[in-house]
C-alpha cells in the first residue's frame, strides 16, 4: 500500500469509529444546562492581603479586607454570563463576610448568608462547617442549581482543589470515592 492510500485508508477508518470514542467531558455550561449542580464560588478579586486586619468584625465591612475594583468588575462579569447563557440558579449562599455578600448579590442578585460557608481560617471549626455544608448539599438535584459563595480554604476542604478569586468550580451531589470530598465535574474563571 503506498502512502497515499494509506493515509486515505486511516482517515476513512477514523471517521466511521463509533462518536463515544471522540466524546468529550460535558462543558461548565452544559452541565449547569442540565441542573443538579452545586456551585463552589470563591469571593472576586480583593483588595491585597491575607484573611482579614486584626480585630475586624463581621457586621463592620470597614474593618475587613473587600472586593477591590477589579473584584466588583469580575462579579459583574459572571452575573452577565449567566444572563448570557440562561442558567437558572435557584439558591444563592454566602460566608457572612462582605467580601464574600458583596460577590454573592454582585454576580447573582440574591444571597442568604449561611453560617457554614464562614472563613475557618484561623479557627478549629473546619471539620464541622465542611461536613455541615457536605451534608446540606447532598439531596440536591436536577433542575435545580445552587452556588455557595465563600473563601479559598472552605472549598479547598469542600474538594480538594485551591480555586483562584472569582472562580467558581462545579460539582453534583454525591461525594468523591472517600466520601468526605465534593467531586469537581468543571471549572470557570472570569
Amino acid at each position: 500500500m503506498h502512502r497515499r492510500q494509506f493515509t486515505q485508508a486511516t482517515a476513512l477508518a477514523l471517521t466511521t469509529l463509533p462518536t463515544l470514542a471522540f466524546t468529550q467531558d460535558k462543558g461548565f455550561w452544559t452541565l449547569l444546562r442540565e441542573g443538579g449542580c452545586v456551585l463552589l464560588m470563591r469571593h472576586a478579586q480583593t483588595t491585597p492581603g491575607v484573611g482579614d486586619p486584626p480585630n475586624f468584625t463581621l457586621g463592620d465591612c470597614s474593618t475587613q479586607r473587600n472586593l477591590s475594583d477589579a473584584g466588583r468588575k469580575q462579579a459583574r462579569k459572571v452575573h452577565a454570563a449567566f444572563l448570557r447563557e440562561r442558567i437558572q440558579i435557584h439558591q444563592v449562599r454566602s460566608s457572612a463576610w462582605c467580601r464574600c455578600v458583596d460577590t454573592a448579590m454582585l454576580a447573582f442578585k440574591e444571597n442568604t448568608v449561611w453560617a457554614p460557608l464562614n472563613s475557618f481560617f484561623g479557627t478549629d471549626e473546619r471539620e464541622m462547617s465542611t461536613r455541615d455544608v457536605l451534608d446540606a448539599v447532598q439531596g440536591w438535584q436536577a433542575p435545580r442549581n445552587q452556588v455557595l459563595v465563600t473563601h479559598q480554604v472552605n472549598i479547598t476542604a469542600l474538594t480538594g482543589q485551591n480555586p483562584a478569586m472569582g472562580e467558581i468550580l462545579l460539582t453534583r451531589p454525591g461525594r468523591d470515592g472517600s466520601g468526605t470530598q465534593l467531586r469537581v465535574v468543571a471549572r470557570q474563571t472570569f
